[in-house]
């Protein structure tokens, strides 16, 4: 762990653990001065962590946009037992 930050997927999750939802870019954004020189702190691995964790069942696929770029864009929140395990494991 560099200056003593928890691992990026612990923090990409604990964002989750307030209920609100977010997307990749979303994440990176509030990641970005603490995480900004980590290679995972890109869309590809965050999505990829947000979708692990879909997967596991702590986040939830709450909508999907169009971005300009005709590019899909996933928004998550947690679902009650992600905000439980995020709470009580992370």
């Amino acid at each position: 762990m560099r200056n003593n930050l928890p691992p990026l997927n612990y923090a990409i999750l604990k964002l989750f653990a307030d209920g609100a939802e977010r997307c990749a870019q979303d994440v990176i954004g509030e990641l970005r001065a603490d995480y900004g020189s980590y290679k995972l702190l890109s869309p590809e691995g965050v999505g990829e962590a947000l979708a692990t964790a879909k997967e596991n069942e702590l986040l939830e696929e709450t909508r999907f946009e169009l971005s300009g770029a005709d590019t899909l864009i996933t928004y998550y929140r947690a679902t009650e037992f992600g905000k439980e395990t995020i709470e009580r494991y992370i």
